[in-house]
């Protein structure tokens, strides 16, 4: 299925986005912590994934339907967000990529992502072992429709 058939697919494609980032840890490797311009940081991810939907302040079970597909989806979106929340509330918001690669939970907050990951991947038909795409590719498909 494609990433436009749900209702709010705009915000679906931003939750991926950073679920991918965040769930991948060549990329964090290659992109974050040698500061590749391009796509953003720890906290750029982190604002992606919660900025529209609020999954900081309730559970994505409230968004089966038009941002997911099922409650399988949404249970494991709320698992990654709660993982990397926690992480980023003991770092700090403003910390290098090191900061959080080094917290001894953050292995668990990646492996809670890219499972995430790879069930919307799965849900729309999509590579999950594509590349993550730079955040003007992000924009240019969230504009599109």
């Amino acid at each position: 299925m494609p990433l436009n058939d749900m209702p709010w697919w705009r915000w679906r494609a931003q939750v991926r986005s950073a679920l991918h980032m965040l769930g991948d840890t060549a990329f964090q490797r290659e992109c974050w912590l040698r500061g590749r311009p391009g796509y953003g940081d720890v906290t750029d991810a982190v604002y992606r994934l919660v900025e529209d939907t609020w999954l900081d302040n309730w559970s994505a079970e409230k968004y089966v339907g038009t941002v997911f597909r099922d409650a399988e989806e949404a249970a494991l979106v709320d698992a990654a967000v709660l993982r990397v929340l926690r992480i980023l509330h003991q770092v700090g918001a403003d910390a290098p990529a090191q900061a959080y690669a080094d917290h001894p939970d953050w292995p668990d907050a990646v492996a809670a992502a890219r499972q995430a990951h790879l069930r919307l991947a799965a849900g729309d038909g999509d590579d999950p072992d594509e590349p993550p795409r730079s955040l003007d590719a992000l924009k240019i498909l969230t504009r599109s429709g």
